[in-house]
């Protein structure tokens, strides 16, 4: 009737921000949402940089031709992720050391993930100063400002949490060992195979991940599809940080949902998927 107020339209009822946070600002980071609907989780966006994921909302942004790196901007992304699931976002799980002290150097989170995983070949990377350095500070920072705390024990909502995806697929695949798909060590995963087939059997290990997660999370095969051996590097390299911001969303979705466990101490927490039974 005319003069009627409508009631804004339902939402999600969870959500979570996966970033793919990349160490320096001349590197994309992808950027993945979820949302839970009628008790099932699906994917609801995934871009390969920062602005394409909010080109996604804002018409006034060109997407780059090819993904670029730029400083971060969480209230831009929250927004735009708000926007798409007509919902508040729950949870951000972010693959990039972060932590409420400077990080200088290897942290307890870092050992300890490594103690727990190295042996299957998912040691964590060592931060210093510069590496991450002030992108961690910056995207915590931000967190912090929007209402996002760190959070290295218990989950409340929101929150900002510290993710790592190696282990996550390793539990995940129950596999013995780190997974083979990172499009840029193609050549020391098979140095016997050619280009041609490296692309191959990298691309085979992809869609054998996105079969894992589709059982957590719908819409996969709609929203990334998988690219084929004539994809050029550059575009192969976008589709890995979607998948990584998926699987850091997966991750999320894990640890709010008490399936996943903090690595670390009071400052710093990597969170990882517990063992599948």
């Amino acid at each position: 009737m005319p003069g009627m107020e409508h009631p804004e339209p339902t939402g999600a009822e969870r959500t979570v921000l996966g970033i793919d946070a990349a160490w320096t600002f001349t590197q994309p980071s992808g950027v993945a949402l979820a949302l839970r609907e009628n008790n099932r989780w699906k994917l609801a966006a995934v871009a390969a940089s920062y602005q394409r994921f909010m080109a996604l909302t804002d018409q006034e942004l060109v997407p780059e031709s090819k993904p670029l790196g730029r400083m971060p901007d969480l209230t831009a992304l929250l927004g735009a992720a708000k926007r798409i699931a007509r919902a508040p976002i729950d949870l951000i799980a972010v693959d990039m050391p972060l932590s409420k002290m400077p990080i200088v150097g290897r942290r307890p989170s870092d050992d300890a993930v490594s103690k727990a995983y190295g042996g299957r070949k998912c040691g964590t990377h060592s931060p210093n100063v510069e590496r991450p350095g002030q992108i961690s500070d910056i995207l915590r920072d931000q967190a912090q400002r929007a209402g996002y705390p760190l959070a290295t024990k218990v989950i409340g909502i929101p929150a900002l949490i510290e993710v790592y995806p190696h282990p996550a697929l390793v539990e995940l695949a129950c596999a013995r060992e780190r997974l083979p798909y990172k499009a840029q060590k193609v050549g020391a995963y098979w140095p016997s195979s050619s280009p041609l087939e490296r692309k191959g059997k990298l691309i085979d290990q992809w869609s054998q991940i996105l079969t894992l997660l589709e059982a957590e999370i719908s819409g996969l095969d709609a929203m990334l599809p998988l690219p084929n051996t004539s994809t050029r590097s550059v575009e192969l390299k976008a589709f890995e940080d979607m998948l990584d911001a998926v699987i850091c969303a997966w991750i999320g979705i894990c640890a709010m949902e008490g399936r996943a466990a903090a690595f670390g101490d009071d400052a710093s927490a990597i969170w990882v998927p517990t063992a599948r039974a």
